[in-house]
């Protein structure tokens, strides 16, 4: 951050010393206000053009290895005695959506999700969202 501070404010300082350089050419040689006007306007355009690239470009994300396709555990799934739409709800509950959300998303009703969570929760022998999650990813089920 402070070397960002130090580029702008050298950068200012630059543009300051060439206009006070113009200002006394303009004095000694008696240029045209308009040459003066277009010269403050061709370096604000500049400087504006390249602060705009270099505040608005996207960043490079660092990616790591690339990870493996998740294969889930179908022997986990049948012990279990999951049924797909519980996993469904699951799979919804570990991206943290809501009852309602996950409703919205299945085209069913806040009661029907509630009654899948509660049959999640006594299958995997949990008490909450978080645990169900905790044991849907420990068991395979869930990336």
């Amino acid at each position: 951050m402070k070397k960002t501070i130090l580029w702008y404010s050298l950068a200012a300082a630059v543009f300051i010393l060439l206009l006070k350089l113009l200002e006394y050419q303009l004095f000694v040689h008696v240029l045209s206000l308009e040459f003066y006007l277009a010269v403050i306007a061709v370096l604000c355009t500049t400087l504006g053009v390249w602060a705009g690239i270099r505040l608005t470009r996207q960043r490079k994300a660092t990616a790591g290895p690339p990870s493996a396709i998740f294969q889930r555990n179908a022997k986990a799934f049948e012990t279990n005695s999951l049924s797909k739409r519980e996993l469904e709800v699951l799979e919804l509950m570990a991206r943290g959506l809501s009852n309602q959300e996950i409703a919205d998303a299945l085209f069913v009703s806040l009661n029907t999700v509630k009654t899948h969570a509660a049959n999640l929760f006594v299958k995997l022998d949990v008490r909450r969202r978080t645990q169900a999650i905790e044991r849907g990813k420990t068991l395979g089920l869930i990336p």
